[in-house]
């Protein structure tokens, strides 16, 4: 068709009818038709007024809240208020140095949580990054480019090698076309297209008569009428289902809203139960009462809480990070080990997204094929006996693979680079392993590949002058036009019946077969036709697959130990995805149950969330369909993390509960969904993801258990000292010291705990709950009084020997830094004894800690102008004998208390 295909002239705008929903059903004439257009394209007119009608062909763009009620929204949080309320009774008690300490504090939470939010917008502009800018249309009978913003349904397109598809569009003409739609459907090679319609229910990766907008030509030539644009298209649909999957709070959010709820209540309590008691017990003055309670509401609040969270998660991403896994949202460091179930794509993350020849089949024998990817290292064996695979009949079929063979091999460094299709990469592959290049040879003629045909043939003049017709293609084609085959001592007659068998066992182990053949060339050169592939010479078969990552049967393998189970979720087909589960360790059973997109699609939510823990691999999904399976999954309370690489996966990353995206080979509208981007797209480096994740976590809990004591001992410090009426042992401002001290040196040094024995041996731990258990609470209480009584008992006792107040209460505030460090120690081995070696090696921070507590404990002694601010007093060295023996006092009392804490009912340490 060009411009004298027929003028341009009035077309009537398109009707509703059933070919807009299902364009690729009907024949491509129909469809046209109902669009209201012709084959030689629109008006600019027409195009005027449609673009009124349907808009500009662009993703709308999500409305967002003004910056600031964004920022001042990550400042409603339990403990945020908590933080601010602290500062509100500075701030009444004039300590404005303090105040802008925990104004500071509750900002830099703020910003780090503004800075990281926005996964779902930034996903659509990924998304929206995607589009194509121009196309080549065919407006008023003639060819244009125009920017693909301007498209219209009904326009008609012109399609090359490498260029981006402007809209989702019903192929008119197409010549050997294909299309790499790795990024909306996960396919590993490209899709081959054609103009003949397909059954109305096929998903997207099965409508061979549709291009899809995003999707890039890898070969070929088309003619195609739009049939969707901007929010219509494909991508549209997976961008309204990123805005409408919403993300789930992670389980450290939930337990920390519910700690700092419950904390808020207790402090509230007790702060109103020492009022009563000073007020009606002691008769205190009022003035001298509110000041006594908000010196208690400091010592309760943990100011430090916050910014341990996250300085203790800002430590696992750096930690994450070396193990080549990026974390872009700080609590989803520690979601990862709390995960339950893993929901992987298959290309690319459990395989390596690099098409491999693992068998060969010749008329002689079987062949083993060694060596992964594009990279020619490996060998070829005899199957079952690993003999010789360096024979004629091997050098045949690998001849073909070398020289019917458009694709080149670059090597980079270390990597081999493929340039060409996947599969024609592979065949040159296992040709340069079994030493056949193209050397010494020409081509004189060829046939190129075409969809229709489904095979390519070449003519190549050899060194020695001889001319051989060589021919691949998929095997049934191959077959219908041989007629002979190579045999041990020559040509032999064909034996179709054990193709056939060997074909249906090299599709049932999951892989791609296409076969080889050969045939004297005729004697000219230059193009072949269709009609001269006959009585071929049959020379074997390939079978081919994207293999599994060597590292990944082990990672699945040890995933299942940690109780977490694996789900495949693919576009590729069932045969091919259970054969890979299979290999993998996914499922073992050879009838493993498998559900494909169709069955989905017949399936409510309901039905789906009955099966879907007994269901590990899904195969031809769709975006909705990973979303719906997520959704399922969750409905059971599942923490589910799910990968993935393509467009396609950004739905169901931003539903997840840990979004996980390939680094490498993931489209930028993927990384922007998920909170972790894997930098070398490797299913193994989420095990050790998954494994890091509990270490963090096992830490964030230990420094918690930890830190509550001082806010504890502190807490009962003035409340004795209130019911009984006694002078305070604490300022509000050294109880500040305390807090910020300790959660600065010692609470921090517990991030860098290694991990416990059998981390990856234990079940996940239950979603919800406290983050800290009731059984540790107990071991918080009587911490808490053992540290608070022995930091009375210095601070009285040291009055009773006449010494000043501001002495005592330095004295009192060492005692509670020291008992804390002896805590500490304690605290680091809560699963036995800590007076083992264990206790005092594999974590130098620990004692870095220790010594800049110490350090900054002899500056809040000896300093003065830290005497003048916090009211302390030099303390003499004799004076530190008593808390130094009262810490080595309270470390062994402590062990005893573990030693019993240990054997209460539920113990799980």
């Amino acid at each position: 068709m060009d411009a004298s295909d027929g003028a341009a002239g009035s077309v009537s705008a398109p009707e509703t009818t059933g070919a807009d929903a299902t364009p690729w059903a009907l024949p491509a004439e129909d469809v046209v038709d109902a669009l209201g257009t012709r084959p030689t394209g629109l008006s600019d007119a027409e195009a005027a007024a449609r673009a009124a009608e349907h808009g500009p062909n662009q993703l709308p763009e999500a409305k967002r809240k003004p910056a600031v009620l964004r920022f001042l929204g990550h400042f409603h949080d339990t403990l945020i208020y908590i933080l601010l309320a602290a500062a509100a009774v500075k701030a009444v008690m004039a300590d404005w140095l303090d105040f802008w300490v925990i104004i500071v504090v509750a900002t830099i939470n703020a910003v780090i949580g503004y800075v990281q939010e926005g996964r779902a917008e930034k996903a659509l502009a990924g998304i929206r990054g995607m589009l194509s800018s121009t196309a080549q249309v065919r407006r008023d009978g003639a060819w244009r480019v125009i920017p693909a913003a301007e498209l219209v349904p009904g326009d008609v397109v012109r399609l090359a090698p490498g260029d981006k598809v402007p809209a989702d569009m019903r192929l008119i003409l197409a010549s050997q076309l294909r299309v790499d739609e790795a990024a909306l459907t996960g396919e590993s090679v490209p899709s081959s297209k054609s103009v003949e319609p397909v059954a109305s229910d096929a998903g997207v990766g099965d409508r061979a008569s549709m291009v899809f907008s995003g999707t890039i030509v890898s070969a070929g030539q088309a003619r195609a009428v739009v049939t969707g644009t901007g929010a219509g298209t494909e991508i549209g649909k997976i961008q309204a289902l990123v805005g409408e999957a919403g993300s789930l709070d992670t389980p450290l959010t939930k337990q920390l809203a519910a700690f700092g709820r419950a904390l808020t209540l207790v402090i509230l309590g007790m702060a109103a139960l020492m009022l009563l008691i000073g007020r009606f017990v002691h008769g205190m003055p009022f003035d001298e009462l509110v000041s006594a309670t908000i010196g208690f509401a400091v010592a309760a609040i943990p100011e430090g809480l916050p910014a341990l969270v996250t300085i203790t998660l800002a430590l696992g991403v750096q930690q994450m990070a070396r193990r080549k896994a990026i974390t872009r949202k700080l609590p989803a460091v520690e979601t990862l080990g709390s995960v339950t179930t893993v929901c992987s794509d298959k290309t690319g993350t459990l395989t390596t997204n690099e098409m491999t020849v693992r068998r060969l089949v010749t008329p002689v024998a079987d062949y083993d094929v060694s060596g992964l990817g594009y990279s020619p290292v490996g060998g070829i064996a005899r199957a079952g006996d690993g003999g010789d695979g360096s024979g004629g009949d091997v050098r045949a079929l690998l001849t073909v693979a070398a020289l019917c063979n458009d694709a080149h091999l670059v090597r980079d460094g270390d990597r081999w680079q493929l340039v060409g299709e996947p599969t024609e990469g592979a065949l040159k592959t296992v040709a340069l392993k079994g030493g056949v290049a193209r050397e010494g040879s020409t081509r004189v003629g060829v046939l190129p590949f075409d969809s229709a045909n489904k095979l390519m043939a070449t003519v190549e003049e050899l060194s020695d002058g001889d001319r051989l017709l060589l021919v691949k293609g998929a095997p049934d084609r191959l077959l219908e036009r041989a007629a002979t085959q190579r045999g041990t001592v020559g040509s032999e007659p064909l034996d179709p019946a054990r193709w056939e068998a060997v074909i249906d066992e090299l599709s049932g182990q999951g892989l791609r077969v296409l076969a080889a053949a050969r045939h004297a060339a005729p004697p000219r050169v230059g193009d072949l036709a269709l009609d001269e592939l006959r009585d071929l010479e049959l020379v074997g078969l390939f079978g081919i697959v994207d293999p599994p990552r060597p590292e990944v049967i082990a990672a699945v393998a040890d995933c299942h130990t940690a109780g977490v189970r694996v789900k495949m979720i693919t576009g590729d087909h069932a045969g091919t995805a259970v054969a890979i589960a299979r290999e993998v360790g996914i499922v073992s059973e050879p009838d493993a149950p498998v559900l494909t997109g169709a069955e989905l699609e017949a399936m409510s939510q309901d039905q789906l969330a009955a099966v879907v823990r007994d269901v590990d691999v899904y195969a031809r999904t769709s975006p909705e369909h990973k979303i719906r399976i997520v959704r399922a999954l969750q409905s059971h309370h599942e923490v589910v993390a799910m990968t993935g690489d393509g467009v396609n996966d950004a739905p169901a990353l931003t539903r997840a509960s840990v979004g996980i995206a390939m680094g490498i080979k993931g489209t930028e509208a993927t990384k922007e969904a998920a909170e972790i981007v894997l930098a070398d797209d490797n299913f193994a480096t989420i095990r050790s993801a998954i494994r890091e994740g509990r270490r963090i976590y096992d830490n964030l809990r230990k420094s918690i258990v930890f830190l509550l004591p001082t806010n504890g001992a502190q807490s009962l410090v003035i409340l004795i000292a209130i019911v009984g009426g006694l002078t305070l042992p604490l300022t509000p401002v050294q109880v500040l010291w305390v807090n910020m001290i300790t959660a600065v040196t010692l609470s921090l040094s517990l991030a860098y705990e290694p991990a416990e024995r059998g981390i990856m041996t234990r079940p996940p731990r239950q979603p919800g709950g406290s983050i800290i258990s009731v059984r540790e609470l107990i071991l918080v209480l009587v911490v808490s009084l053992l540290i608070g009584g022995v930091t009375l008992a210095v601070f009285y006792g040291s009055l009773g020997r006449g010494e000043p107040i501001e002495l005592a209460r330095t004295e009192a505030v060492l005692m509670l830094a020291l008992g804390q460090l002896a805590f500490l120690f304690n605290c680091r081995i809560l699963s036995h004894s800590s007076l083992s070696l264990d206790a005092v090696t594999g974590n130098p921070v620990v004692w870095w800690s220790a010594a800049a507590l110490l350090g900054l404990q002899a500056l809040y002694s000896y300093v003065p102008f830290m005497n003048d601010l916090f009211d302390s007093a030099p303390i003499p060295l004799q004076a530190w004998l008593i808390p130094v023996g009262c810490m080595i006092g309270l470390f062994l009392i402590i062990e005893v208390v573990k030693y019993v804490w240990r054997r209460l009912p539920g113990s799980v340490v």
